[in-house]
């Protein structure tokens, strides 16, 4: 596997993170307030993972004045559909090949 898909695993296990990332997707660009509103954790731990997101390419920010607004960037998410298309074909191949050696033994 290459890095991005190893880098985007990684990025969103951390539930905080994903759930920033989910929110960002569903309600657009918001400063790291408005984020840590009802996120459950403090303004640093927010600003903590929006830089994990960031650094992983799931985020952009965009200064205006003093506030930072963030916006999600679901693009980055390419890698991850690739490699679960890829585990899908795989897999649909060892069932398919399992279920004829199945109709095969009940002949």
């Amino acid at each position: 596997m290459s890095l991005a898909p190893d880098l985007l695993f990684r990025t969103l296990a951390d539930p905080t993170r994903r759930a920033i990332f989910e929110r960002l997707c569903r309600e657009g660009e918001q400063t790291v307030g408005a984020l840590t509103v009802r996120s459950g954790v403090s303004q640093p731990a927010v600003s903590k993972h929006l830089g994990a997101l960031k650094l992983a390419g799931l985020v952009r920010d965009r200064h205006e004045g003093r506030q930072t607004h963030y916006s999600a960037q679901p693009g980055a998410l390419d890698p991850l559909l690739d490699w679960t298309s890829q585990m899908t074909g795989f897999w649909q191949r060892r069932l398919d090949a399992l279920d004829d050696l199945l109709k095969r033994m009940d002949q």
